[in-house]
C-alpha cells in the first residue's frame, strides 16, 4: 500500500501570480496596441497589484488577459461604469462571457498569445521569468523527499510547469506525469489515474486551490476514493475556505501539512 496525491500547479506548489500578470500584460499590448499604450508603468504596478487579489478567479492562464483589459478599463470613465475588484471576485463566471463576446475574443486565439508571450520571455530571459515565479515555502524539498507516487494536474501549459520545477525547485517530475493544458479535464484525468494497474490499491489524493475544482470531483460518483483537500494558501478566498469547511468530502489543508503528507 501507499499513497498517490495529484498536485494542482499553481497556487498548490507554485506562486506564479507576478509572473502570469506580467505575461498577461505583455500579450495584452500585443492584443490591444491602442487601449494599452496609454498604460505606464505605475498603472502596470497598480495592475498587478490587483491581480493578486482577482487571482482565485482564474481557471485557465489566458482568463488573466481578460482581466488586465478589464482592470485597465475599470479606469477608463464609462467603459466598465460601476465594476469594482469585489464584483469580480464574486460574478467573474456571468462577467467572462460577456466581455469576450463584447470584445470579440476567442479562447484558443488567448491561449496560443499567452503562451507564445511567456515561450518569448523564457527565450529571451529565462532569468527573469523563472525569478517572478516562487514555490511556497518548503514545497520543493517536500516533492523532493516524497515518499508517495506524485503526479501534476493542471490548467498551466505542461511546458513551463516542468521548466519551473526543475530550474527553480530543482526538482524532476517525469513529464508523463504532468497532466497540462490540453490533456483533458481534471475529473477525467483523475478516472485515468485511479483506473492504472499499477495504481490499484493506493490511497488517492487530490489537492486544489480551487473549490471549483474540488466541487466537480464530489458532482463524479466515480471519483468516490479520492481524498480532497483545498490548500488555504493558495488563491482563495475566505468566502471560498469558510464554504469548504461545510463540505464533508473537502479537507482544508495548511502549507506545513501539505509538506509533511508529501514526505
Amino acid at each position: 500500500m501507499g499513497d498517490l496525491y495529484a498536485l494542482d500547479f499553481d497556487g498548490v506548489l507554485c506562486d506564479s501570480c507576478g509572473e502570469s500578470s506580467l505575461s498577461a500584460v505583455k500579450a495584452a499590448k500585443v492584443r490591444w496596441p491602442s487601449l494599452f499604450e496609454a498604460v505606464d508603468s505605475s498603472l502596470e504596478g497598480w495592475i498587478v497589484d490587483q491581480m493578486y487579489i482577482v487571482r482565485p478567479v482564474v481557471e485557465t492562464g489566458y482568463e488573466n488577459l481578460l482581466l488586465v483589459r478589464l482592470l485597465v478599463e475599470m479606469k477608463i470613465p464609462s467603459v466598465a461604469e460601476g465594476l469594482t475588484i469585489e464584483g469580480i471576485l464574486e460574478n467573474w463566471f456571468q462577467i467572462k462571457p460577456v466581455i469576450m463576446a463584447e470584445w470579440d475574443e476567442k479562447r484558443d486565439p488567448l491561449i496560443d498569445l499567452f503562451g507564445k508571450v511567456r515561450d518569448e520571455w523564457i527565450d529571451n530571459d529565462l532569468t527573469g521569468w523563472i525569478g517572478a515565479n516562487r514555490f511556497y515555502p518548503g514545497v520543493p524539498d517536500a516533492l523532493k523527499f516524497a515518499s508517495s507516487k506524485l503526479y501534476i494536474v493542471t490548467t498551466k501549459q505542461s511546458r513551463f510547469a516542468d521548466a519551473l520545477l526543475r530550474e527553480l525547485a530543482g526538482v524532476t517530475i517525469p513529464l508523463e506525469r504532468v497532466y497540462g493544458l490540453g490533456t483533458g479535464p481534471k475529473v477525467e484525468v483523475l478516472k485515468k489515474l485511479q483506473n492504472m494497474p499499477e495504481h490499484q490499491g493506493l490511497a488517492l489524493h487530490f489537492v486544489e486551490d480551487r473549490i471549483a475544482a474540488l466541487k466537480n470531483v464530489i458532482k463524479e460518483p466515480e471519483l468516490k476514493n479520492w481524498n480532497l483537500y483545498l490548500g488555504d494558501w493558495g488563491y482563495n478566498t475566505q468566502k471560498e475556505r469558510e464554504e469548504a469547511q461545510g463540505i464533508p468530502r473537502i479537507h482544508l489543508l495548511r502549507l506545513s501539512d501539505f509538506n509533511e503528507k508529501l514526505k
